[in-house]
């Protein structure tokens, strides 16, 4: 049996934060290193995905080409990955020559099987920037759920994804202005000829997580349709046709090709440049994507039916541990918003295991979970140094102290035999939740092994035995050292260094197998010190004030009139537009408030507005009025005001300024 393992490939276009790794990279690793323990044959494939809109955006803004954008957070990622020991066995990138080739052989295989088809479509295009927007670049409320926030092709919270255009109220997240639809050629793959398949396909994977495989089931039953895979785009893999000059591959369709894209270079790597042909090209091969839940869809559905499509029998998913989210300090992890710790910067200030070890004690694996700052210092203080480092320490300065650091190897009464009986059946369980991504149940079992020895160290007071029963506390710390030995091998894929730290203080070589947790000669204790340090309060204060401040330096200003004098750039920031107005009635216990109810062609708003001495509620329905729409929204008298009219003031009069000509939500220039 081979495995072949990956993780949903990081986006280029900006760092590594706590939510990511708590997801799809920190369960991977683990997974690995046990596999690597129990001597199976697996690899660990990734990369980043390194095409898309955003890489594009941010390379127009900062002048520099989208390369560098990519090599730069490339590097970043893979920095941070390493920081916190996070190994793989190869990391690579999807804006490199063979996952071009690949990827173009991919769509063309699917093309000539006839799952691909041309046609005229409508696309959202942003006349204020010029170019058509990927989905991802456009935001509104779903058109299934009714939830805001909705992403131009999918809905995070209901799951749904649906046609672009029926989206709701949409707005082009690089500008805020609602886009315009327009005609563009397209390449779709029709996902509806591989339904049947992927129902077989779905319906044999019992061992599955409940919620992927219930969810793409009935995914299923509403069922599929056609899926556009290219974009009007200039950054990407070239779409390998004539007629299709200037639009590239959808990032989501050359993206998880990555994965063979990268285990290619790995195996050119070796000098074994088809060595990667046993691992997908095998029946015999477990491929298991661990990624967020988020890209279920993708990985579960999308990426299968590609599969299915090749002339190559490609070997599909095995399994897809998809995750749930981790929030932050009780919120939504929002990059945009700066509310994200990041790794590269968090592992400056704290041990890299330390974070290992919280992502896996708090694993967002059946909910979502909460990283708190706090909830942090309290599970490195109160489990790994309190428990695991306490028992470590009382062991070893015992027999420091009254054996000259030796441990002996001695038989264990019935008493020592039934902690160890008990602790070997904890050891056992802990096996099989590896086998099945239970990496929160497994930092708790070997945390009970730990508390099991230091009970069972309390229970034999070694302290008070030592002068009269030499031979019993030999036990005892025969029976700790061999405790101590079973977490350090059962926790060394989460904490592999300070696991291998543990084993070489007591003079053991390092760990490989899983079968080292049999301890059976006698202990000689090398270089001992603490196991682990506590953090601080004021380590935690420090991080929260830097959390806080970082979000508030991100966080959209409050609006500023317009000062006497402004520049070009200034006033293009103003969205006026054409309003009408639908309801109007007097602010109540106020004389100059009016409550309005505009349409703007593409939505309604309500405002309130200071023009009641002037005009009567029931002449202002009907008037066709300029509107400010891009100002704050603003709370006044317990009505959100959401937008601004303008008018003139002359002589004590307020006079509404109304255009000539135009629809509701026609653009002022």
């Amino acid at each position: 049996m081979r495995y072949l393992v990956t993780s949903a490939l990081p986006y280029a276009n900006g760092k590594l934060h706590v939510g990511h790794v708590a997801g799809a990279y920190l369960p991977a690793d683990i997974f690995v290193r046990f596999l690597r323990l129990k001597g199976e044959d697996v690899i660990y494939i990734c990369g980043t995905d390194e095409h898309g809109t955003p890489i594009s955006i941010s390379a127009d803004n900062e002048g520099v080409s989208p390369a560098e954008v990519v090599k730069r957070y490339h590097d970043s990622i893979l920095a941070a990955f390493t920081g916190i020991g996070i190994e793989f066995d190869n990391f690579s990138g999807t804006a490199r020559e063979e996952h071009y080739t690949l990827s173009q052989r991919f769509f063309c295989d699917l093309n000539k099987n006839g799952y691909i088809q041309s046609k005229s479509t409508l696309q959202f295009y942003c006349d204020h920037d010029k170019r058509f927007l990927p989905d991802r670049y456009v935001e509104g409320i779903c058109p299934k759920c009714g939830a805001g926030g909705a992403r131009g092709d999918q809905c995070d919270k209901c799951g749904n994804i649906y046609d672009t255009t029926t989206l709701k109220e949409p707005k082009c997240k690089i500008c805020g202005n609602t886009p315009i639809i327009r005609d563009t050629k397209h390449w779709f793959l029709h996902l509806n000829s591989f339904t049947e398949r992927l129902k077989d396909w779905i319906s044999s994977k019992t061992y599955w997580k409940e919620n992927v495989r219930n969810f793409m089931l009935n995914f299923l039953e509403q069922g599929l349709i056609e899926r556009s895979i290219t974009r009007d785009l200039s950054w990407g893999v070239p779409v390998p046709l004539p007629e299709a000059e200037g639009k590239v591959l959808y990032v989501w369709f050359d993206a998880p090709i990555g994965y063979i894209s990268s285990t290619v270079e790995w195996a050119k790597n070796l000098g074994q440049p088809e060595r990667w042909k046993d691992y997908w090209l095998s029946p015999d091969t477990r491929l298991i994507h661990f990624i967020g839940k988020d890209n279920i869809i993708f990985h579960a559905l999308i990426w299968p039916a590609v599969l299915m499509g090749q002339n190559i029998p490609y070997v599909l998913p095995y399994d897809i541990p998809a995750n749930e989210f981790m929030n932050l300090e009780g919120e939504k992890i929002s990059t945009s918003k700066n509310w994200a710790i990041w790794v590269d910067e968090f592992i400056q200030d704290f041990d890299g295991e330390y974070l290992r070890y919280y992502l896996a004690a708090n694993a967002p694996e059946k909910q979502d979970a909460d990283f708190g700052l706090k909830d942090f210092q309290q599970k490195v203080n109160g489990e790994l140094n309190n428990v695991l480092g306490n028992l470590a320490n009382r062991v070893f300065a015992f027999a420091g102290k009254h054996f000259e650091g030796v441990i002996e190897a001695v038989e264990l009464d019935d008493m020592s035999r039934e902690y160890w009986a008990e602790a070997k059946e904890i050891f056992g369980g802990v096996a099989a939740a590896y086998r099945e991504y239970q990496v929160k149940r497994n930092t708790k079992s070997i945390m009970d092994i730990a508390r099991l020895g230091n009970r069972y160290f309390d229970e034999r007071k070694p302290w008070a035995a030592i002068k009269s029963e030499p031979q019993h506390v030999k036990e005892t710390l025969w029976l700790c050292a061999k405790l101590l030995n079973l977490v350090a091998v059962a926790l060394s894929p989460v904490l592999p260094k300070a696991m291998q730290r543990l084993r070489q203080m007591m003079g053991l070589p390092e760990i490989t197998r899983w079968e080292d947790a049999n301890l059976a000669e006698a202990v000689h204790l090398q270089n001992v010190s603490a196991l682990f340090c506590k953090i601080e309060d004021v380590q935690i204060e420090k991080q929260l004030a830097k959390l806080h401040s970082a979000a508030a330096a991100a966080a959209p200003k409050e609006y500023e009139p317009v000062k006497d004098s402004i520049t070009y750039e200034d006033f293009s920031k103003l969205d006026l537009r054409i309003a009408r107005i639908l309801e109007a009635a007097p602010v109540p216990k106020t004389d100059k408030l009016m409550h309005l109810k505009v349409d703007l062609g593409f939505e309604t708003r309500e405002l309130v507005a200071g023009i009641a001495e002037s005009y009567k509620a029931e002449d202002l329905v009907g008037k066709v009025v300029t509107m400010l729409v891009n100002l704050q929204p603003r709370k006044i008298r317990g009505i959100v005001s959401n937008g601004m009219i303008l008018a003139a003031h002359s002589e004590g009069k307020i006079s509404l300024v109304q255009p000539e000509g135009g629809e509701p939500g026609s653009t002022i220039q």
